[in-house]
């Protein structure tokens, strides 16, 4: 039976996830729509708890609390539904008509929108390791709306047993249209902004704007132009608050005052104050609307601007409403202001025109129009949000009147805007040629003198030829009139006559032997022997003769270098004699390039017999 394979014998089962792995998968899933609603409560729940705490910080510190925490608690949440846009309304009054409170601090609003952003940014995102996929647009950013719609509707239940009760109508309204813009933005901005959801709010635009916005060129063209508003905008809101900074501390003595007045202990002063920072963005829409002219209005019937000022007389004493303008007809300094929506149209049309270098005039004034529209559209929605009532009656009325600010604003783009456009573009088209044609002339210039210095480096180097090929012309012609072996006989007549002449005891001094210095090695080198034919061939024209290598010695530094070898007489003398050898062997320039050299004295061993003529023996004289 050993050899029979069991059949029966059972498989392994599939190995099942510990539940530190299930754990772990659960952890590492990309959130769905339960994460998005928790999420969007978790935002909620941090404003919330952010507001309760600050004001439960003023309750606790307050000397006189009018109400125990139930009653801080309700203005928290109150206070949380009021940085949504939603309007309070005051039920505990002298009157008993309940009046509204509908001035939304724009920097208390920085909060929840920031939140909402976050929480659906985050949504979105896939893990860490980019294995899980993101989360798809609509399901996050349904999940982040409903939790904290959830959680803001059991706010409002709860702030509706308060003294500052809820408007249900701007409850249903403003707090569901915050929230869902805000977590649109963040859905669209965790997906890396694309262009489809922009393309499909445009096209529910009329037909005409729509081909403008939407077209294949135009895109660029209203990119251009929302920058430009955008700048304009900031130019203007910069320069409300910086008019709101000079009239209070022109008016500082009156602002202390209201500011003392309100109230006695620090931490009231201290909730004063936090207030007025919150208010800070309001007022510098408020001081944009003053100088663009329609102003503000301080109560029905009241209004405030640069060509008079007709303020409430009855208004509450705050800090920022010291800073209004004292009743009564403008001044200069107070038609001053207009210099705010000016700068802000030059600066709209510079942006225009710098961006429109490659178009049309007119299609230049097209987007600065257009830019002036996008303006004059955020500046109306701007100061909607920075004003509403404080009450009934009088105070009904309290900010700048959006249709107002909005048409003044195009008003001013239109006017300023537009010229200053045309003209950049312009005079930018003026100086974007001459800028062309100042480094077309550079360019020419630089091509015409490189051409220049080439023509002469070419000439030179056809004259240096033709010298060359002149100055090679007689030798070529001298070589072909003598022969070959006549030359050879020529050439040996002078050596024969030097050797007659010098006697047979003269010898060529020798060369003192000294014993070679210890940090100096000497080695011999192998002297390449010439052959009578190879001596006797004439040499190329152009490429003289190579000498031959002589027999020498190569000075070769030991391990330490030699300070000054030529101290040493021996090296000195061998070296003249090496120098003398390699003149000797080097033909003349005039001298005929077929004769033999001559032999060195460094040479051991009688000298070579001349070769006979032809006809003769051996020896005679030719």
């Amino acid at each position: 039976m050993t050899g029979v394979i069991p059949m029966t014998a059972r498989r392994p089962s599939p190995r099942r996830p510990s539940n530190s792995q299930l754990l772990t998968r659960v952890r590492d899933r990309s959130p769905g729509l339960a994460a998005g609603l928790v999420g969007g409560a978790v935002a909620a729940g941090l404003g919330l708890g952010a507001l309760t705490v600050l004001v439960m910080v003023l309750w606790i510190s307050s000397p006189y609390p009018d109400s125990g925490p139930g009653g801080a608690l309700h203005v928290a949440a109150a206070l949380w539904l009021l940085a949504h846009g939603v309007e309070l309304v005051r039920a505990d009054t002298l009157s008993g008509v309940p009046a509204p409170v509908g001035v939304t601090p724009l920097l208390l609003s920085v909060l929840p929108v920031w939140l909402v952003h976050r929480a659906a940014r985050d949504a979105v995102d896939a893990d860490e390791d980019g294995v899980a996929p993101p989360v798809g647009a609509r399901t996050a950013w349904a999940g982040v709306v409903l939790g904290y719609l959830t959680v803001g509707a059991g706010t409002a239940l709860y702030a509706a047993g308060g003294p500052l009760r809820p408007s249900w109508a701007w409850t249903v309204l403003g707090l569901p249209t915050v929230v869902a813009l805000s977590a649109g933005t963040g859905v669209w901005t965790a997906y890396g902004r694309p262009r489809g959801p922009v393309d499909r709010l445009l096209r529910l635009l009329p037909d005409g704007t729509r081909r403008v916005l939407l077209g294949p060129r135009e895109r660029e063209k209203f990119l251009v132009a929302v920058r430009a508003a955008g700048a304009a905008v900031a130019v203007c809101v910069g320069g409300g608050a910086g008019l709101v900074a000079v009239s209070s501390v022109w008016h500082g003595d009156l602002a202390r005052e209201a500011f003392l007045q309100l109230t006695e202990g620090w931490s009231g002063r201290c909730a004063v104050l936090l207030l007025c920072v919150t208010l800070v963005p309001n007022a510098a829409v408020w001081g944009a609307a003053y100088a663009l002219g329609p102003g503000f209005a301080l109560g029905t019937g009241h209004g405030v601007g640069p060509w008079v000022s007709d303020p409430a007389p009855m208004l509450p004493p705050f800090p920022l409403l010291a800073a209004v303008p004292d009743a009564g007809a403008g001044t200069p300094w107070n038609w001053a202001a207009a210099v705010v929506p000016l700068a802000a149209g030059v600066t709209m049309g510079w942006f225009v025109g710098r961006g429109g270098m490659r178009w049309s005039v007119r299609r230049t004034a097209v987007i600065a129009g257009l830019a002036a529209t996008v303006c004059a559209t955020a500046l109306a929605v701007a100061a909607g949000m920075a004003g509403g009532a404080l009450g009934v009656g009088v105070l009904a009325r309290f900010g700048p009147v959006w249709w107002q600010v909005g048409g003044a604003a195009l008003a001013w783009g239109a006017g300023v805007a537009v010229p200053v456009a045309v003209v950049v573009r312009v005079c930018g088209g003026w100086v974007t040629r001459w800028r062309t044609a100042a480094a077309t002339k550079a360019v020419t210039r630089a091509a015409a003198k490189a051409a220049e210095e080439a023509s002469k480096a070419l000439a030179l180097a056809q004259a240096r030829t033709t010298a060359s090929r002149t100055a090679e012309a007689p030798r070529t012609t001298a070589q072909k009139a003598v022969p070959p072996k006549a030359a050879a006989t020529k050439a040996t007549e002078p050596a024969k006559a030097t050797s007659a002449k010098t006697p047979a005891s003269a010898k060529p001094p020798k060369t003192p032997v000294v014993a070679p210095r210890a940090d100096v090695t000497l080695r011999k080198k192998t002297a390449t022997p010439v052959t009578p034919e190879a001596a006797a061939a004439p040499p190329s024209p152009r490429t003289p003769p190579k000498p031959p290598e002589s027999e020498a010695y190569d000075l070769l530094p030991a391990d330490e270098p030699v300070e000054d070898v030529w101290r040493d007489e021996a090296l000195r003398a061998r070296w003249d004699a090496l120098r003398d050898e390699l003149r000797n062997r080097t033909p003349e320039p005039d001298a005929p390039t077929d004769a033999e050299p001559e032999p060195s004295a460094a040479q051991a061993g009688p000298e070579p017999a001349p070769p006979a003529p032809e006809g003769k023996g051996t020896s005679g004289t030719p």
